[in-house]
C-alpha cells in the first residue's frame, strides 16, 4: 500500500487550520498529521510528528513565517509550500520565502468560497509534488539581492529570442541564470512562469535589482531587446509578433491553455511561428507538461531547444515531458544554462537549430 504523504498545517487563522485539512481530506494519499497556530508551535510538532511536507503562513505574530522557515531548512530541509496572502506586502514576503528556500507557495484567495476549490487543487498538486523531489537545491539558491548595479546597456535589436518556461522551482532557478548572464547579452529573452497575478511585478523588480541584464513584467507592446527579459504577467498569455518598427510582445486574455495562463505552450508557438531559427525554447523545472508541444514547434521551425537536467530541477516534469518526446536538442545542468545561452546568441551564429539527436551533457541520470 502506497505510504500516505504526511503534512503539518502551520497558520495562525483559526478559519485557515481548520480549512486547510478539510480542503486535503479530499485526497486520500495525504494525511494532515497536525496543525499549529504559530511558528514556535510549528517547529516543536516538526520534531514530534516528522511531517513529510509543511504548509506555512508567512505573517503570523511571535515567531514569523520567514524565521521558522530558516529554521525548517536548518534544521530539517523539510519542502515548505508557502500559503500567502494576494497583498503586495505578501508577495514580497513570499519572493523572499522561495529564495530561502521554500519549495512552492499558493496564494490565500479573496473569496474563500469562490476560489477555494481552484486552490484546493493547486494545494494537493503541489503537496505531491513536494513530497516526490529531491528536497531543496541548496547549491543553486540565490543570495541576497545586491545594492549597486552596473550600468545597464541601451536598447539594441537582439540576435536571438530566447523563450524561457518554468513553474515549481523557477524563482531560484532563474534568478541564478540571469545572474550568470552579462549586462551586454545579445539575446531577448521571454519568461512564462506559473506565478498567479499580482506575485510577477514584484519578481520581475527582485530580477532586475540583482541581475545584470535588464528585468521587467512585459506590457502589450515592449520591444524586443537585447539584454533584456520580459515576464509574463499573471493571468496573461504572451505572444510575439514581427512588426516594421521593431519586434514587440503582445498580451492577451484568452483561455488558459493546459491550465495556465500564461501558458509556455502559447509563447512557444507564438516565437516559432515568428522567429523560426532565430529562436531558442528552454524548459526548466517544473511540474506538467505545459511548454513541451511548444518546444517541438521551436525545434521543427529550425530553433534550438534545451531542457534543463533532472539532476537540478526542483520538479522534474516540464523538461522531462518534452525530452520524452524527442523535442529537447540539449540536457543540461542549470549551471550550465548561461554558457549555452551565450554561445548561442553569438552575433554570427545566425542559424542555431540543427537536426541531429539531443545531446545530453548535463550529469549521467537526466534521461
Amino acid at each position: 500500500m502506497k505510504k500516505s504523504v504526511r503534512v503539518l498545517v502551520v497558520d495562525d487563522s483559526a478559519l485557515m487550520r481548520k480549512l486547510i485539512p478539510k480542503i486535503l481530506e479530499a485526497d486520500a494519499s495525504i494525511e494532515v498529521v497536525g496543525t499549529a497556530m504559530d511558528g514556535h508551535f510549528g517547529l516543536k510538532k516538526i520534531g514530534e510528528l516528522s511531517p513529510d511536507v509543511i504548509t506555512l503562513d508567512l505573517e503570523m505574530p511571535g515567531l514569523n513565517g520567514i524565521d521558522t522557515l530558516k529554521e525548517i531548512m536548518r534544521r530539517w530541509r523539510l519542502p515548505v509550500i508557502v500559503v500567502s496572502s494576494h497583498s503586495t506586502e505578501g508577495a514580497s514576503i513570499t519572493l523572499k520565502a522561495l529564495a530561502l528556500g521554500a519549495f512552492d507557495f499558493v496564494a490565500k484567495p479573496r473569496d474563500v468560497a469562490e476560489r477555494m476549490p481552484e486552490i484546493a487543487r493547486q494545494l494537493i498538486k503541489k503537496i505531491h509534488a513536494a513530497a516526490q523531489s529531491a528536497g531543496v537545491h541548496q547549491q543553486f539558491l540565490p543570495g541576497e539581492t545586491r545594492g549597486e548595479q552596473p550600468n545597464k546597456l541601451q536598447p539594441l535589436a537582439p540576435t536571438h529570442i530566447i523563450a524561457i518556461g518554468v513553474s515549481t522551482g523557477g524563482p531560484n532557478a532563474l534568478q541564478y541564470l540571469f545572474s550568470k548572464l552579462p549586462v551586454e547579452f545579445s539575446g531577448s529573452i521571454l519568461v512564462v512562469q506559473h506565478m498567479p497575478e499580482g506575485f510577477t511585478e514584484l519578481f520581475a523588480k527582485r530580477l532586475d535589482d540583482c541581475c545584470p541584464i535588464r528585468v521587467k513584467e512585459a506590457q502589450s507592446g515592449d520591444l524586443l531587446v537585447a539584454g533584456r527579459a520580459l515576464i509574463s504577467p499573471g493571468n496573461r498569455h504572451m505572444k510575439v509578433k514581427k512588426l516594421p518598427l521593431g519586434n514587440v510582445a503582445l498580451l492577451s486574455e484568452e483561455a488558459p491553455v493546459n491550465g495556465h495562463r500564461p501558458s509556455v505552450d502559447v509563447l512557444f508557438h507564438s516565437v516559432a511561428q515568428e522567429f523560426g531559427p532565430q529562436a531558442m525554447a528552454v524548459l526548466m523545472t517544473g511540474m506538467g507538461e505545459d511548454g513541451a508541444l511548444g518546444m517541438g514547434e521551436i525545434r521543427s521551425a529550425g530553433g534550438f531547444t534545451v531542457a534543463q537536467s533532472q539532476e537540478t530541477c526542483v520538479v522534474y516534469g516540464m523538461p522531462k515531458a518534452a525530452i520524452e518526446r524527442g523535442f529537447a536538442m540539449r540536457v543540461l545542468d542549470l549551471q550550465d544554462l548561461p554558457n549555452i545561452l551565450q554561445q548561442q546568441c553569438m552575433p554570427e551564429r545566425a542559424n542555431p537549430g540543427d537536426s541531429g539527436d539531443v545531446k545530453r551533457t548535463a550529469r549521467a541520470g537526466s534521461n
